[in-house]
């Protein structure tokens, strides 16, 4: 459902609030104010122009222009519109926006199926790591004497043997089925009883030495059943090992193309954001859907930043229009254009704010602007917590054994959260405070605020000289009454 007019105030006043911005109110009727949605400016101009044959585009770049001239700095914020439902210039919008959907349900599909596919990797891996676990610690025992040697390592291989080579109980050549078919009833507890060896010579030596206790055909049996088991577990090891790291580099593999995917789809997601209409416009009483009639809203941030301060002199430029679209074409082989004729509204806000408010502003147009593309890297985020902290390390495992990176590569890596580096800048990490600032002395701390006190001065009056200027001199190139 989409939101309404005062749904969508409510929600930026709040969003100034949380930012710690005091909202701006402009007096609307004689003695009623209403909030703007703008934080409090040192001063406003407004400027609102409409003719028959006018084009936006000429007082765009006029004060885009004149604005360069004396701030250095300019980021455009918004660009955003809307369209009536039954205008040309709403079908013609849908049908780029159409294409570019189809493109970006395309890929997230192909990497939403690569993501579940993890979950399959993931988890053989795992298994993976518990078998050779049982077979590295039986391989440990190796290494000291033959009576001191633990067993359950090696116990739980020997299961593993006998279900899955022998196939357990059922099989009459199995180390079960004989001691049930042919009442070898000593052959389970002398097989699982035997220690891990480090050779074939060691298990005929063990064997021999039990022939003073039991007959030669339980031994016989019992020889033939623990080579077997010797043979399988050496060569199952070496087996474990090598799938291991062949479904490493092929995880890594697998990651590296859904990052592309994922990068191939962030422009498409920025062009669905463009072409998508602003809901505030649509459900605006100054776009009726009878009417050829659009709605574009532009914002930029044009400022002069003091080095030494961080202080900044800005100048919020708004623009608003209510436009007529015309579709031309405006040259021979290119398709039709719209030519937006109408009527133009332009707010000039002059501020002094330092490089954390302007920050804290870019934020807030940062959420607005860029919800849907929130919405994707959350979801894709969701299923990469899900797996949970193996896959950082089987990947940090894969790129140390496949040796792609330099050392100091891999320290950056290591430094780099996971999350950080798939979804790259829709990834926003946490806010940390900084426990290594150096401390200043009460004198210094006195200049610098002294120093930010000066700048902060000088630039008040850079931002009310820009703003003053552009919205004076427009009205004068334009041949409008000024005083």
């Amino acid at each position: 459902m989409e939101k309404s007019i005062v749904d969508y105030n409510k929600d930026r006043s709040k969003l100034l609030t949380d930012l710690k911005f005091q909202e701006e109110e402009l007096e609307v009727v004689n003695g009623q104010f209403t909030k703007t949605g703008f934080p409090k400016a040192l001063k406003t101009y407004r400027l609102s122009w409409e003719l028959y044959d006018l084009s936006m585009e000429e007082p765009y770049f006029w004060f885009l222009d004149t604005l360069k001239d004396a701030n250095p700095i300019v980021e455009k914020l918004e660009d955003s519109f809307a369209a009536a439902e039954n205008s040309a210039f709403f079908g013609v919008t849908q049908q780029r926006l159409g294409a570019q959907q189809d493109k970006v349900s395309q890929y997230l599909a192909t990497s939403g199926k690569m993501v579940k596919e993890l979950f399959q990797m993931i988890r053989e891996l795992r298994i993976l790591d518990e078998r050779l676990a049982y077979y590295d610690d039986a391989n440990k025992q190796v290494a000291k004497k033959i009576e001191q040697r633990g067993k359950s390592a090696e116990i739980t291989l020997k299961g593993i043997f006998i279900d899955l080579v022998q196939g357990g109980g059922k099989s009459a050549a199995s180390v079960y089925g004989m001691a049930r078919e042919l009442e070898f009833i000593t052959l389970p507890d002398l097989f699982f009883d035997a220690p891990p060896f480090k050779d074939v010579d060691e298990l005929e030596k063990h064997v021999k030495n039990l022939e003073k206790d039991f007959n030669a055909s339980v031994l016989r049996v019992l020889e033939r059943h623990l080579r077997q088991f010797y043979e399988w577990k050496t060569r199952t090891h070496s087996e474990h090992a090598a799938r291991k790291g062949f479904m490493l580099q092929y995880l890594l593999q697998h990651f590296e193309i859904i990052k592309m995917y994922i990068n191939w789809i962030k422009p498409y997601l920025r062009h669905v954001g463009k072409l998508s209409f602003k809901s505030k416009n649509m459900v605006s009483p100054d776009l009726v859907s009878a009417f050829e009639g659009s709605m574009l809203d532009i914002e930029f941030l044009a400022r002069k930043r003091d080095e030494k301060t961080g202080m900044n002199g800005c100048v919020l430029a708004s623009f608003f229009y209510r436009t007529r679209p015309e579709l031309k074409v405006v040259q021979e082989g290119y398709q039709r254009g719209p030519v937006h004729i109408g009527k133009m509204e332009v707010y000039l806000r002059a501020y002094t704010w330092d490089d954390k408010q302007v920050e804290a502003y870019k934020k807030l147009k940062d959420q607005e602007a860029m919800m849907l593309l929130g919405d994707v890297s959350e979801s894709v985020r969701g299923a990469m917590e899900a797996l949970g902290g193996e896959l950082d390390k089987y990947l940090e495992e894969a790129r140390v054994k496949v040796k792609q990176d330099t050392k100091e590569e891999k320290k950056e890596e290591k430094q780099k959260s996971f999350m950080q580096s798939f979804l790259g800048e829709f990834y926003r990490a946490p806010q940390k405070k900084l426990s290594g600032e150096k401390k200043l002395s009460a004198s210094e701390a006195r200049k610098m605020e002294e120093a930010k006190e000066k700048a902060k001065k000088d630039l008040k009056a850079h931002a009310l000289g820009s703003a003053w200027g552009a919205y004076n001199y427009f009205k004068k190139s334009h041949r409008m009454i000024t005083w």
